[in-house]
């Protein structure tokens, strides 16, 4: 039992942060080798949900597992601070997937759809620049997070 429970929190964790690992590489490959941006855009926010809900359900499957595992005594003292990690984790890439990208989408809609096709200087472009900043931070963010889980879940201080 102790096994498979450590087995399935680790593929839940590799799954998510695999996610955001090959995502960047996705939207070079959609922005480097389609011409249109709004296309390229579409494709890059398509994938990015894939990913953020990808990481809900790892994310809510490691929570279960950790306290499951906290319980029967699979993970003892610092399994808190992996609890911690995991929840920042998550409210990260809640607050990205149901925030942010739905504000980035009003503004996209409210210049027409293509985003590139209004100057910069347009408040929604520039709002749109603006938040598409944070994603990106909120995203690095994540990723952070994860490798710290992994060296947490690593180490003997969960043990």
């Amino acid at each position: 039992m102790k096994t498979l429970l450590r087995a399935i929190v680790w593929l839940a964790l590799v799954v998510w942060l695999g996610g955001l690992l090959f995502f960047p590489i996705t939207a070079w490959a959609a922005f480097s080798t389609i011409a249109d941006t709004h296309q390229a855009g579409t494709i890059v926010a398509k994938c990015l949900a894939v990913a953020h809900h990808e990481g809900l359900v790892a994310g809510c499957l490691i929570i279960v597992l950790l306290a499951v595992g906290h319980v029967i005594g699979v993970y003892r003292k610092g399994v808190g601070i992996a609890f911690v990690v995991t929840a920042i984790m998550l409210l990260l890439t809640a607050f990205s997937q149901f925030w942010i990208i739905p504000h980035m989408e009003r503004d996209r809609l409210a210049v027409g759809g293509a985003v590139d096709n209004v100057p910069a200087t347009e408040p929604h472009h520039a709002d749109f620049n603006r938040l598409h900043n944070v994603s990106i931070h909120l995203e690095e963010a994540v990723m952070l997070a994860g490798v710290i889980l992994v060296v947490m879940l690593s180490r003997d201080n969960c043990e």
